[in-house]
């Protein structure tokens, strides 16, 4: 459950234990998506008048394309959160809390949980440590074997070469 009482919070703090579904409609388009439900797990409590403080974890899996060969990459996420939502007023400015409609009855996790996940997914994961990228000549995939391009040659050093009587 992402979504709470408000009421209910000024009694007794809620434990968060809910997944945030990879077809819900929180998601934009260009969104790096999750292969399953991000799930979502802490504590919701009051942290003063009209403020509210999530501390958790969200974890999931996403596929991302590795940074050097383009291959479809699966990675794991895991990130501890710290979240602050407090009423309209002051803290409107501050990027980092998330403003309640004033008068608001409930609380809805969903929106830091996009925002925490698009956070905590790797950019340009590489798929293995010895992964040899691709050929900037041709493109090919060089996990797979050399490709057929010619060795290339660095034309800073061609001035050596003449000078050591080499066509090499």
């Amino acid at each position: 459950m992402l979504s709470f009482d408000i009421r209910s919070l000024e009694e007794q703090a809620a434990t968060v234990a809910g997944a945030l579904d990879a077809r819900d409609p929180v998601w934009i388009e260009g969104d790096m998506l999750p292969e399953t439900a991000v799930r979502a797990s802490g504590r919701l409590s009051v942290a003063g008048p009209g403020r509210y403080y999530w501390s958790g974890a969200i974890d999931g899996e996403a596929t991302v394309p590795c940074r050097r060969c383009l291959v479809d990459t699966p990675v794991k996420v895991h990130e501890n959160v710290h979240v602050l939502y407090a009423e309209a007023g002051d803290e409107m400015d501050d990027p980092e809390v998330y403003v309640l409609e004033p008068r608001a009855r409930t609380l809805d996790l969903s929106a830091a949980v996009r925002e925490q996940w698009l956070l905590a997914v790797p950019r340009f994961p590489v798929c293995s440590d010895d992964c040899k990228g691709l050929c900037p000549t041709c493109g090919a995939e060089l996990n797979a074997g050399p490709c057929s391009c010619p060795p290339a040659i660095d034309s800073r050093w061609a001035a050596l070469r003449t000078v050591r009587g080499t066509d090499d």
